[in-house]
């Protein structure tokens, strides 16, 4: 299945900014997109408007480290599939300690509407053993 992935800045701004200057040009994108392929929106630091982006016609919303799963669940209503959130700086962590925070992660989001990653793309410097401890941990959970 071919994603369209729209990424934004937003948390830079104000809410009250980021609806005025931002999200309404961004749901228009949505919109023109959503009838070709489905579109996940990743707005860093965004976590402020997760309730008005679930009401958009997004296929997924992606969430960074700086909100819970629940403060997630809870703000988008629980009506929207999410994707992320592990910090991606979490990766220069020992092997065991990656396989907790993934296992931690997929169990306070659940299996359900959810896309596992970070909640930011990878850093230039994590070990490749690193990222494949983190895949392999997903690909090997078990609830």
């Amino acid at each position: 299945m071919f994603y369209k992935y729209l990424i934004l800045g937003g948390g830079l701004l104000s809410p009250n900014d980021y609806s005025e200057f931002s999200w309404q040009y961004i749901n228009q994108i949505i919109e023109e997109l959503k009838d070709f392929a489905p579109v996940v929106v990743f707005g860093k630091g965004c976590w402020f408007a997760l309730n008005e982006m679930s009401k958009s016609n997004a296929s997924a919303l992606g969430v960074d480290w700086t909100i819970t799963a629940r403060n997630a669940r809870y703000l988008s209503g629980g009506n929207i599939t999410l994707q992320g959130n592990l910090d991606p700086s979490r990766l220069l962590s020992s092997k065991s300690k990656i396989k907790d925070l993934v296992n931690n992660m997929i169990n306070d989001f659940g299996k359900d509407r959810y896309i596992v990653n970070l909640g930011h793309g990878i850093l230039p410097n994590i070990p490749l053993e690193n990222v494949e401890v983190f895949i392999n941990t997903v690909k090997e959970y078990k609830a």
